[in-house]
């Protein structure tokens, strides 16, 4: 906070509030917000239902409200001054503060400033410890077994919800938090070649594309993969491609170590698609970092200097996407190590045929 001009932060419940505390809340019409001073103070506003499971718990001051929201602001200018930011510059989360925490810290303390944190908080957030990133190891194993365990019953006729929904009661067999990174993406014949398709009412068809994007929650943090697959014989296009973007992502890997830029991963991806004539099919950036978020810095695309460093943890998941046809992502979770980058995912990368029997 201090290399950044601010004197606090002010956080809503997410990811950097557990990061910080251990604590994890509900984001409801109550508010729920968090402040932390350069000098090492804290306090915590709530509502009266939280007493039981943070009095005692939370390492600061703590300032309860009833259900009557014309006290909420005295409760928010209490905190504000225990603390000392009245009138201090207050960092905030862009992406998370909601309009009615802005108006009542601005009604609690109208001498204060709210600054964007993005980058205070990715700081400490971006380079993962060996503690996180086993638990990101064992969120790629829960979502890999639960991945096996759904194909083994993907049958021609099933729908890709009814896919879908088997994928997330295997997930939460296998071992994952019910809180899942991100709904999963199954997406059948035309349809794969939509980067974030939704499930549908689709029904898969013998000689379907059929591409998976899924991930599991161990310990509050995140897996992230995607594979591809085929219901039958796959066309020699569709091996061509897939070809193509594995050789795209081995390139990605092998250029991602400490003190390369975050965008020469993506440009050494993008330069196979491109030298084989199919840039213009590869839609997004090459990935993104992951942790206690599906997606939270650093971002892979070709313009970002951010240089990576030992513990940042990220996707490599390049694609191809022909619009009536299909599409094709390969996409596996790395850790940046003193020497390259590991590969956290075992599964195989191919197009793999299911749904034999």
């Amino acid at each position: 906070m201090d290399a950044y001009g601010l004197q606090g932060i002010a956080l809503m419940p997410g990811p950097s509030l557990f990061y910080l505390t251990g604590f994890r809340f509900h984001l409801m019409e109550r508010p729920i917000l968090a402040l932390f001073t350069v000098e090492g103070k804290a306090a915590l506003i709530a509502p009266e239902l939280e007493r039981p499971r943070t009095e005692g718990f939370f390492p600061g001051y703590l300032f309860y409200y009833g259900e009557d929201p014309r006290r909420w602001p005295e409760v928010f200018h209490q905190a504000l001054k225990a603390v000392g930011l009245t009138r201090a510059r207050v960092g905030v989360e862009p992406t998370r503060l909601r309009f009615r925490e802005l108006r009542l810290l601005e009604t609690a303390a109208p001498r204060a400033t709210w600054e964007e944190a993005t980058e205070v908080l990715a700081e400490l957030r971006t380079r993962k410890d060996e503690e996180e990133v086993e638990h990101i190891r064992r969120a790629v194993a829960v979502a890999e077994a639960a991945l096996k365990a759904t194909l083994a019953v993907v049958r021609p006729g099933m729908t890709e919800q009814e896919v879908a929904a088997e994928l997330v009661l295997q997930l939460l067999r296998h071992g994952s938090e019910p809180e899942l990174p991100f709904p999963p993406i199954v997406a059948s014949g035309p349809n794969s070649a939509n980067p974030h398709a939704m499930p549908t009412d689709r029904v898969l068809q013998p000689g379907d594309l059929v591409l998976i994007d899924w991930g599991a929650r161990v310990e509050g943090y995140v897996s992230d993969l995607t594979r591809v697959f085929v219901l039958g014989e796959p066309r020699p296009e569709w091996l061509r491609w897939t070809r193509l973007v594995e050789e795209a992502q081995a390139a990605a890997c092998a250029v991602a170590r400490p003190g390369v830029p975050a965008g020469e991963v993506d440009r050494a991806a993008r330069q196979v698609l491109a030298e084989a004539g199919y840039g213009p099919h590869f839609l997004h950036r090459t990935g993104h970092g992951m942790g206690l978020e599906a997606h939270e810095p650093p971002y892979l695309y070709s313009e970002n200097t951010r240089l990576l460093e030992p513990g940042m943890v990220f996707t490599i998941e390049p694609g191809l996407y022909f619009p009536g046809h299909g599409g094709i992502r390969i996409e596996d979770d790395v850790v940046v190590t003193t020497q390259g980058c590991r590969v956290l995912s075992t599964l195989p990368r191919g197009l793999q045929p299911i749904g034999r029997e």
